[in-house]
């Protein structure tokens, strides 16, 4: 029996998911636990909570570092952990060769920790893909039937709070404008992800990303980098219609093919990315290179990531609800060579103004939704204002989460009337969705469920 939790006092900072799955973890272990959260239902409200009578702190993603409860836990002396490290804490009891492997980045993430698990499963090794995505950490790891492998994908909220955990290889995808309401500055954000590395073995790094490169430097363990690029030796890249390895090859001087660039589907640039960025993972892990082609060729993205819903009249109408900051959806925008772009929402601190300078020439309509589509018009009457501009408010009769898709429906069919032969009707919204919608994945199906009503009957 595992007895360092045993009657240990632990304040749990969230009820949500995380919160939940740290708790029943503890709780299975003789802890004593106890949960503030601001609005859940049972949940003791942060103003009531005496600090002096817990042993330690467990803090779940988002919790603002200005947030009352927060400042006071800073100010104490108690331990504060957050579900990865106590996962990590765990996985010493019920599987302590498991490896980790791990991706953090602005964009991408999910797809690239999808592939290196898909990889690594096609080798017939035991791995899962989880943290900010199907499981909790602490969920994969406690369990009887313990996984070999982890492959974790960490977002900034997450690292800020990890010290503990290890990593075989973490990658860096890509470092642009996100959730600086939340970290404050740019600088701020960087330096967060790039701590992924300060426990890690394996940096595999994006040399196509400036600021990945800028601060590449900052490691100095071993660095494998990739890009879309022609490799140099130790680096894995592109040469005509093939991915090669020249970083886990015998011979740096001599190059092995990885898979075709058609393998990978859809086959866009930072799709192709991604796939580099999983494949120099699984590598690490001694997964040879004919698996890796094997899980690509088989491998699918998630719903709401550069997701077709339908074709009609040669006009294809994208769902990329996930794209939920400017990098992202620029990336989405510059696969697409005529788009009327679909955008706004909470735009979390993020700057529109490079978005748009980049993507005009790409761009024939935009229409925008959102509480923070006036950023996104701002930077479209300072950098293209002869593109037309469409701006769609909510009918009375939609409520967020409600049965009416009313508002979906009268963004498709402005969409419809401006769209000609080889157009995308491209939803990149480069914002978060929760003012209008209850998630990305909501309105994504959402959208998709207004283009059959709407475009689909016509």
């Amino acid at each position: 029996m595992y007895t360092k939790f045993i009657q240990q006092r632990f304040l749990i900072l969230g009820a949500g998911v995380t919160g939940s799955a740290v708790a029943r973890s503890l709780e299975s272990r003789g802890g004593l636990v106890t949960i503030a959260d601001d609005s859940a239902q049972g949940a003791i409200k942060p103003e009531e909570i005496d600090l002096s009578n817990f042993d330690a702190v467990v803090i779940s993603p988002g919790w603002r570092l200005d947030h009352p409860l927060i400042i006071k836990v800073l100010a104490s002396n108690l331990q504060i952990l957050n579900e990865i490290d106590l996962a990590w804490q765990i996985r010493s009891e019920v599987s302590p060769g498991q490896k980790w492997l791990a991706v953090t980045g602005t964009n991408g993430k999910t797809t690239t920790v999808e592939m290196a698990a898909k990889m690594l499963q096609i080798a017939g090794l035991r791995a899962v893909a989880c943290g900010n995505l199907g499981d909790t950490v602490i969920e994969a790891v406690d369990r009887t039937d313990a996984y070999d492998y982890l492959v974790l994908e960490l977002s900034s909220f997450q690292l800020y709070w990890t010290k503990q955990a290890h990593f075989v290889a973490a990658a860096i995808l890509n470092i642009a404008d996100d959730h600086l309401d939340w970290h404050g500055t740019f600088d701020a954000y960087a330096d967060v992800k790039f701590s992924i590395l300060d426990r890690a073995e394996i940096a595999v790094l994006n040399t196509d990303d400036g600021q990945v490169l800028q601060r590449a430097d900052r490691f100095t363990g071993r660095k494998v980098f990739f890009s879309l690029a022609t490799p140099a030796p130790g680096e894995i890249g592109v040469v005509e219609e093939l991915l090669v390895d020249r970083a886990f090859v015998a011979d740096p001087l001599e190059a092995a093919v990885i898979c075709e660039l058609k393998d990978i589907v859809p086959t866009v640039p930072h799709n192709v990315s991604n796939a580099l960025a999983a494949a120099a993972i699984a590598r690490s892990v001694d997964v040879s290179h004919e698996n890796i082609q094997k899980a690509l060729q088989l491998f699918k993205p998630g719903r709401h990531r550069i997701e077709t819903v339908f074709e009609s009249n040669a006009v294809t109408w994208v769902d990329d609800s996930k794209a939920t900051n400017p990098h992202a959806a620029a990336a989405s925008l510059m696969s697409h060579l005529s788009v009327v772009w679909i955008a706004g929402g909470l735009a979390k601190g993020a700057d529109m103004n490079s978005l748009v300078q980049r993507c005009k020439g790409r761009i024939k309509a935009v229409i925008l939704i959102g509480t923070d589509r006036q950023l996104i018009e701002n930077a479209m009457l300072k950098f293209a204002p002869d593109i037309t501009r469409i701006l769609v408010d909510a009918p009375d009769d939609y409520v967020r989460g409600g049965n009416s898709n009313s508002l979906m429906e009268a963004v498709v069919n402005h969409a419809r009337a401006i769209a000609a032969p080889g157009d995308t009707v491209l939803m990149a919204p480069a914002c978060a969705s929760m003012d209008q919608f209850i998630s990305y994945a909501d309105r994504g199906d959402r959208f998709a469920a207004a283009v059959r009503e709407v475009v689909a009957h016509e």
